[in-house]
């Protein structure tokens, strides 16, 4: 709201003063709802001011009196009274060093948390057992799919509206496309893009591909012109596989890309017989349908090249939220890990029928999901496009016990009109990424959800964890009792940069209980499940690497996001790096102000971001929300904010949109709608800016130069 005032300091502010510690900011008490918002903390200390809390002088100086006391004792003891009375004093010692330090509160938190990290702990080891088993024998996603094709021929592997296909047919489509490309000479090494629907065959023809040795690139589908030649060319493709419903986008490039890239055409519906011949005709392209229908469906033509364990088995690009897209390198044994990781950390069963309606070109859908069919043989329901509304009824139909969300997807869901399926189905878990705290607790009562698995990772990254015992809005967690199993850690860092912060030694150093700051896993060359693959612009790779993190020489991939841990361990997501800005000297989470705003407005898309203001220090708060029929009431809304959002919190200006723009994940792109600001000249969309009193009112042009000349103060 408009004022002349800056409030200092940079501690962290909770809305009705209440204690959001154990929720590292994040977690909503389970009777919060859309109009009585979970209390939640907004802001993020500067790492620059925090500081340890000191060890009191007592403790240190008992610490050093009881250590050389206790072990004369104990070796008294055990000279004059025998072994056994030796043992158990030396086992009191060890009690006693412990209730000093670190304390008794080790105990409560080892009590507590040893439940979860024992499951942990077990689902690790098998996950580890498993793909070194892989590995030893030198085997690749292929080998693993045709054991169970072996296995359980006939039962269905991929289901959708249109298709239900068997392990034999789909293992039969993907032999075909191995025996169409060996025979036009591709060999191992060699890139081959997909640009596909969500069908049986897009798995089907890369995992064709992948038992030739070929590597192909997942283009995503919404992508078009410049963008859609960036994918092609920065995947050093020399071929494209592409779906005659893609067409015109792919004949828009054709003659744009690199000579030697290959074009061929797979008409995706049995309709499309008869199809414009664009690009067939003019020759640019190979009509695939007729070639496949002639290739040998039994198995792979002898001659042709295999991959091995470590190869290279698919490039699977970021969604381009913040410029355009990144190839990531998955590898046989990366996929090996990612899929067979999610299976035992939550507990999937072979015989589950999975439901993902995401897109199978990202890691979310095509890993995970897929990964379940195609490594431990169960059935995976697949759908052409999203619907909120059809979800819970499309898992009540194909009988699927496992349901896959990710980014806003479950807040469109929970924003649907309450069905008769809302309940009547077999899920019995969901998981996925984005479930926000905020509606956690109505997602789970409304539509009987008894586990939740939310997980946290990126396609390229080596720092991936999950949230196995469904505490809500944690994102996964770190042991507090045994850290060193698994090496990802919180480090210290700048949060509008993302820059890790540095001691006198040149190192960096954890962040405590509470503290934000950036995620970071430790790089192990050769593990598979330590590796950093990167991407395959190796100059883009580097920028993901920090070195010298807690030791000389030694590296970590740095995730750019911003977490927090709470005294379980329990990790948090604050906000992306870049994406927190400063505001009346407090730092904002525009995650946190989103998910606050999207529940006062019904559940809908909203986007915040910091905007800069002439003559005015930091950046001020503008929150774009998506409501095309403009249902959202600006004053209730001006009200519902002052009581559920700190001064320094509550958006200075509101754009509502008429339209929106998202990525294959249903993430919100905002660098965009950052780059307008708010001036009234350039947005057809309607603006508000908050009064001194917190009222909102038109953002006129008159008022916008206002602004500009520095007679309205914020």
């Amino acid at each position: 709201m408009c004022t002349a005032g800056v409030v200092d300091g940079g501690a962290v502010a909770t809305t009705g003063g209440a204690d959001a510690a154990n929720s590292g900011g994040a977690a909503p008490a389970p009777s919060s709802t859309a109009l009585n918002p979970p209390q939640v903390s907004i802001s993020i200390d500067d790492p620059k001011n925090s500081k340890p809390p000191a060890q009191s002088n007592f403790r240190r100086y008992l610490q050093f009196i009881l250590a050389p006391v206790m072990t004369a004792v104990s070796g008294l003891i055990l000279y004059y009274q025998g072994p056994w009375y030796g043992v158990a004093t030396l086992y009191a010692t060890l009690i006693s060093a412990l209730l000093v330090r670190p304390g008794w509160r080790w105990f409560y938190i080892a009590a507590v948390t040893t439940p979860r990290d024992t499951v942990a702990l077990f689902a690790y080891i098998r996950v580890l057992l498993f793909v070194k088993r892989q590995e030893r024998k030198n085997l690749n996603i292929g080998d693993i799919f045709e054991a169970s094709v072996a296995r359980q021929p006939d039962k269905l592997a991929i289901v959708s509206e249109s298709q239900q296909w068997t392990f034999r047919q789909v293992n039969e489509h993907s032999n075909r496309v191995a025996n169409v490309f060996h025979s036009h000479g591709y060999k191992k090494g060699d890139v081959v893009g997909l640009l596909l629907e969500n069908r049986a065959e897009f798995v089907a023809t890369w995992l064709g591909l992948s038992k030739i040795g070929v590597i192909t690139p997942l283009i995503n589908t919404n992508l078009r012109g410049a963008s859609l030649q960036h994918s092609i060319t920065v995947g050093q493709c020399t071929a494209l596989i592409y779906g005659a419903s893609f067409r015109s986008a792919v004949m828009d490039i054709a003659k744009d890309l690199p000579a030697h890239v290959g074009l061929y055409q797979f008409n995706d519906e049995s309709n499309q017989e008869v199809v414009a011949s664009e690009g067939l005709s003019q020759g640019l392209a190979q009509q695939l349908n007729g070639l496949l229908e002639t290739a040998a469906k039994d198995k792979v033509a002898a001659g042709a090249s295999r991959a091995d364990h470590h190869d290279k088995l698919v490039y699977i690009y970021t969604s381009g939220t913040t410029g355009l897209p990144k190839a990531a390198v998955i590898t046989h044994s990366r996929y090996f890990f990612i899929a067979a990781g999610i299976h035992y950390t939550l507990g999937f069963k072979d015989q589950d029928v999975f439901y993902t309606p995401l897109p199978l070109y990202h890691t979310a859908g095509g890993v995970m999901s897929m990964g379940q069919a195609l490594l431990f043989g169960s059935t995976v329901v697949i759908r052409k496009k999203f619907s909120a509304s059809g979800y819970f009824s499309d898992c009540a139909r194909f009988q699927c016990t496992v349901g896959q969300y990710i980014g806003e997807m479950a807040r469109y869901i929970l924003a649907t009109p309450s069905a008769p399926h809302d309940r009547n189905h077999q899920v019995r878990m969901v998981f996925g990424n984005g479930l926000r705290p905020q509606i956690w607790p109505q997602f789970v009562e409304r539509f009987g959800i008894r586990k939740v698995g939310e997980f946290y990772g990126a396609t390229e990254g080596n720092a991936n964890i999950m949230n196995n015992d469904s505490t809500v809005g944690a994102i996964g967690f770190i042991s507090r009792i045994l850290p060193q199993i698994y090496p990802i850690s919180i480090i210290k860092a700048d949060p509008h940069t993302g820059e890790p912060l540095r001691n006198s030694e040149g190192l960096c150093e954890r962040c405590g209980v509470d503290e934000p700051g950036v995620f970071v896993g430790k790089i192990v060359r050769g593990n598979p499940c330590r590796e950093f693959l990167g991407y395959v612009d190796q100059k883009a790779s580097s920028k993901k690497v920090v070195h010298d993190v807690f030791s000389k020489g030694d590296m970590a991939f740095i995730s750019g996001d911003l977490l927090v841990a709470d005294e379980r361990g329990y990790l948090y997501f604050k906000d992306r790096t870049g994406d927190t800005f400063r505001w009346k000297g407090e730092n904002v989470s525009t995650s946190e102000v989103e998910a606050q705003l999207s529940n006062l407005a019904g559940y809908k898309d909203v986007i915040v971001y910091g905007v800069s203001i002439p003559n005015t220090e930091g950046r001020a708060g503008m929150a774009a929300i998506y409501d095309p029929t403009r249902e959202v009431k600006v004053i209730e809304l001006g009200e519902e904010l002052t009581k559920s959002l700190p001064n320094y919190a509550r958006p200075q200006f509101l754009r509502f949109l008429r339209r929106i723009d998202l990525t294959g994940t249903f993430k919100l792109r905002k660098v965009e709608l950052q780059q307008q600001g708010f001036n009234p000249e350039f947005i057809e969309d309607e603006l508000f800016y908050a009064q001194p009193d917190g009222v909102y009112a038109p953002l006129t042009p008159a008022v916008y130069e206002r602004i500009v000349r520095n007679e309205l103060r914020f």
